[in-house]
C-alpha cells in the first residue's frame, strides 16, 4: 500500500501544468454534479429508502469514476478543494433571520420566533422542532428549509387529513388533535422531535439529569425539654406521596432530595392491624404502644395509631368526582400522562354505576371535556380520557376554578364531592401569588368539596404546592411512580382515598414531667399546630378516609438516663411535679363529624406498659430509614444494616409485598449511600 501511494506521489509532482480547457470542462463537469444533488424534494425522504446515488459524497465518488486521466485528477483535485473552502466561509457570510412559525392557540392564531438551526452538510434537512415544545413534531406534520431563515408546510398531507395544507399554513385546533393522536410517517422514519422520549414500562424509573424540583423545606423536629414544653400538637396526615418519591429515586440509583423525605408519610404509607372502633363509637379508635428505641438503648418509642371505620359498600355515600388533568407540554412523558390515563382506568372499575364523573383538562386554558357522566357510562368517559393530549403551558388556577365550579354543580345532600388534581405540579401560568391561591383553596373547602391530588413524573415535580393545595383543599397527596401504586392508591385504598368519615383531626399529647424529661416528635414537620390551636375550631387540620390507618411516633426520655441531651434545670427538677410514673402522658384527640362546625374531644391516658408486636416495630424500622436518608443526627451508630434487620424480623403478614419491597429499598439506600 506504501508503494502505490508513493507511485501516486510521484506521478502527481511529474503531472504538467493543468490544460485550461481541460479545467474549465471539469470545473463545470462538477458543478453540474454539485447542483443536482442540492434542494429538497417534494416530501423528506425516509434515510433508509433513499436512492443508492444520493448524497455529496456519492456524487463526487462517481465524478472520480467518471474522470480516469491524471489530468481530470488534478482538475477534480482543485474541485474538491474549492468546494470544501465554500462550504466553510459561506455560512458565516449571511447569518439568517429568526423564522416565524404560526402555532394555534384554542381559536386564535399565535406566532413564535424560533432561531432557525443551522443545517449539517448533509442530503437530508432535519425537521425544525422547538425544544419547548413537545408536540410541535406533531402540529407540523412535514417540513423543509427551501432557502435560510424559512420555514414552511409541506404540501404533503399529514395523516388523518383529508387534503394537505398549503405552504405557510396554520393548522386548525381540531386539526391539531388529529395530528397530535397519530404521529405522521416522519416521526416513525427517525424525524423524532428533539424532546421525544423513548417508550417505556410505567413500572421503570428515569431520573432526568437536571430538575426544577421543589419540595417542603422544614428542619426536622428537635428535642424537647418536658418541664418547659409539656405539650405537643399536630395534625393527622394520611398522604403517602414522600414514600413513592424516595422509591422513584432510588430506583433510578440515586438518593433521593433531604426535602423530598418526610417520615410520617413513609410510615403512613403502609397498612396496620390497628383495632377499629365498633360502631357505635368514634369514627377511629386510637391505641398507644411503648417499646425500646431501636437506635438508642436509653430512650423509649411511643407509637401511637389511629384507625378508621370501614362503613359497608352498601352504606357509602354516592360519590361526585371532577378529575382535573394536567395536559401541558411537561406531561408529554410516559411516566406522566399516559401513567395517568392508565390509573384513572384502574379507578374508573371500582366505582358504582350511580357514581358521577367529570373532566376538565388545563394547558395553556383550561376546558370541560366531559359533563358530568354516571359512571355506568364507561365507554364514553374512556373516550373522553384517551382523547387528551399533552401540549402548551400549564394555567393551574384557571384549572382549579373551572374543577371547583363544575363540582358545585354535582354536589347533592348527603353526596360526597371531589376535585382529583392529577398533575406534574408545574404550575407556571396562572400562579402569580402562591397564597393568594392556597386562600382561593381553603375558601372552596367551606363548600363542602374536598381536592385531592396525584403527582406524576420527575425533574419538574413541585411537591411544596401539590402538599399545600392538598392540606389546604381537605385532601390528600400521593405520588403514582407505577401501576402498582395506582392500583395500591386508587384499587386497594379507594375508600380511604375518597370518602372522608371525619373532618380537622388534631393530635395533642401532655406528656408527664415525672415520667418523661425529654421527648422528640419523629416527623409531621410540616403539620405542626400551636398548642391554641387544638382548642380553635376555624384552624384547618387533616382528614381521615374509611378504613385509614393513621401513625404517630415519639422518642421519649426518662428522668435520670444517660440519653438525656439537655442539661437539668437550676431552679426545678421532675420532683416538682405531681403525676404517676405509671402514666406517661395524656392523648386528647379532636375531630369534626361530616358536614358538622363544631368539633368533639376523644382523651386517653398513656400507660407505661404493652409489648410491641409487629406493626409497631415495623413503623420503627420505616422511622429509622427516614431518618438515615435525611441524615438524622439523633441515630448514633444505628445504621443500614440494623434498619435491614429491624424490618425483616417485624415483617409480619405481608400480603401485598409492600414490607419486602421496603427492605429492598433500604438495602438499595445502603448500597448508595456514600456519605
Amino acid at each position: 500500500m506504501t508503494d502505490e501511494l508513493d507511485e501516486l506521489k510521484a506521478a502527481l509532482r511529474a503531472l504538467p501544468a493543468a490544460d485550461p480547457a481541460a479545467k474549465a470542462d471539469a470545473i463545470a463537469l462538477a458543478m453540474k454534479k454539485f447542483d443536482a444533488l442540492q434542494g429538497s424534494r417534494a416530501a423528506p425522504r425516509p434515510s433508509q429508502d433513499r436512492q443508492k446515488q444520493a448524497g455529496f459524497l456519492n456524487g463526487v465518488r462517481n465524478m472520480l469514476n467518471s474522470l480516469t486521466s491524471r489530468g481530470a485528477l488534478a482538475a477534480t483535485t482543485s474541485v474538491a478543494a474549492l468546494c470544501l473552502g465554500l462550504i466553510v466561509v459561506l455560512p458565516t457570510l449571511n447569518q439568517p433571520e429568526p423564522a416565524v412559525i404560526a402555532l394555534p392557540e384554542a381559536d386564535d392564531a399565535r406566532t413564535r420566533r424560533v432561531p432557525t438551526p443551522e443545517v449539517a452538510a448533509t442530503d437530508e434537512p432535519e425537521p425544525m422542532v422547538q425544544p419547548n415544545e413537545p408536540n410541535l413534531a406533531g402540529r407540523i406534520a412535514k417540513t423543509a428549509v427551501p432557502e435560510a431563515g424559512t420555514i414552511v408546510l409541506q404540501d404533503a398531507p399529514a395523516e388523518g387529513f383529508a387534503e394537505a395544507a398549503p405552504a405557510g399554513s396554520v393548522l386548525s385546533a381540531e386539526a391539531e388533535m388529529r395530528t397530535e393522536a397519530s404521529a405522521p410517517d416522519i416521526l416513525q422514519q427517525g424525524y423524532a422531535s428533539a424532546t421525544a422520549q423513548p417508550e417505556s414500562d410505567f413500572n421503570q424509573t428515569v431520573l432526568p439529569v437536571e430538575t426544577t424540583e421543589a419540595f417542603p423545606n422544614a428542619d426536622a423536629n428537635p428535642v424537647k425539654v418536658t418541664a418547659e414544653e409539656p405539650v405537643s400538637t399536630f395534625s393527622i396526615d394520611v398522604d403517602t406521596a414522600s414514600y413513592a418519591v424516595v422509591r422513584s429515586s432510588l430506583m433510578a440509583g440515586v438518593l433521593p432530595p433531604p426535602g423530598a423525605v418526610r417520615v410520617e408519610e413513609m410510615v403512613n404509607y403502609f397498612p396496620y392491624a390497628y383495632p377499629a372502633p365498633d360502631q357505635a363509637d368514634a369514627p377511629f379508635r386510637s391505641t398507644a404502644t411503648v417499646m425500646p428505641t431501636p437506635w438508642n438503648p436509653g430512650t423509649r418509642l411511643v407509637h401511637i395509631g389511629l384507625q378508621g371505620r370501614l362503613p359497608a359498600l352498601a352504606d357509602r355515600a354516592r360519590l361526585n368526582l371532577v378529575f382535573l388533568i394536567d395536559t401541558s407540554g411537561s406531561m408529554d412523558e410516559p411516566n406522566k400522562l399516559p401513567l395517568l390515563k392508565q390509573s384513572l382506568r384502574l379507578m374508573l372499575a371500582e366505582l358504582r354505576p350511580d357514581d358521577e364523573i367529570a373532566m376538565v383538562a388545563y394547558a395553556g386554558s383550561a376546558g370541560t371535556v366531559l359533563e358530568p357522566t354516571k359512571a355506568r357510562e364507561s365507554a364514553t368517559i374512556l373516550a373522553a380520557l384517551d382523547n387528551l393530549a399533552a401540549g402548551g403551558s400549564t394555567a393551574g388556577a384557571e384549572g382549579l376554578a373551572l374543577a371547583y365550579g363544575v363540582a358545585v354543580t354535582m354536589g347533592g345532600d348527603g353526596e360526597v364531592s371531589r376535585v382529583l388534581l392529577a398533575t406534574d405540579g408545574d404550575f407556571n401560568v396562572g400562579i402569580d401569588d402562591p397564597d393568594g391561591l392556597e386562600a382561593y383553596i381553603a375558601k372552596q373547602r367551606d363548600t363542602g368539596i374536598y381536592l385531592s391530588v396525584l403527582g406524576f413524573g420527575r425533574g419538574n415535580l413541585d411537591d411544596a404546592t401539590m402538599q399545600a393545595l392538598a392540606q389546604n383543599g381537605n385532601g390528600t397527596a400521593a405520588y403514582i411512580d407505577t401501576l402498582n401504586e395506582a392500583r395500591k392508591v386508587l384499587v386497594d385504598q379507594l375508600t380511604g382515598a375518597l370518602f372522608p368519615i371525619a373532618n380537622d383531626v388534631k393530635i395533642q399529647v401532655e406528656w408527664n414531667p415525672a415520667a418523661v424529661a425529654e421527648y422528640r416528635l419523629i416527623g409531621y414537620e410540616t403539620r405542626a399546630l400551636n398548642r391554641e390551636d387544638f382548642n380553635n375550631d376555624k384552624v384547618d387540620a387533616g382528614e381521615i378516609g374509611a378504613g385509614h390507618s393513621v401513625t404517630a411516633i415519639y422518642e421519649i426520655t426518662a428522668p435520670g438516663s444517660v440519653a438525656l441531651r439537655n442539661d437539668p434545670l437550676r431552679y426545678g427538677t421532675a420532683a416538682d411535679f405531681e403525676g404517676q410514673i405509671a402514666e406517661l402522658g395524656f392523648l386528647r384527640l379532636r375531630y369534626k363529624s361530616l358536614g358538622q362546625a363544631a368539633s368533639k374531644l376523644i382523651e386517653t391516658p398513656i400507660a407505661q406498659g404493652g409489648p410491641a408486636n409487629d406493626d409497631a416495630r415495623f413503623a420503627a424500622a420505616i422511622a429509622g430509614f427516614g431518618q438515615l436518608l435525611a441524615g438524622s443526627v439523633y441515630l448514633n451508630d444505628w445504621g443500614w444494616d440494623d434498619a435491614i434487620t429491624l424490618a425483616l424480623g417485624a415483617r409480619g403478614e405481608d400480603a401485598f409485598g409492600y414490607r419486602i419491597e421496603a427492605v429492598n429499598l433500604m438495602r438499595m439506600a445502603k448500597t448508595l449511600d456514600t456519605r
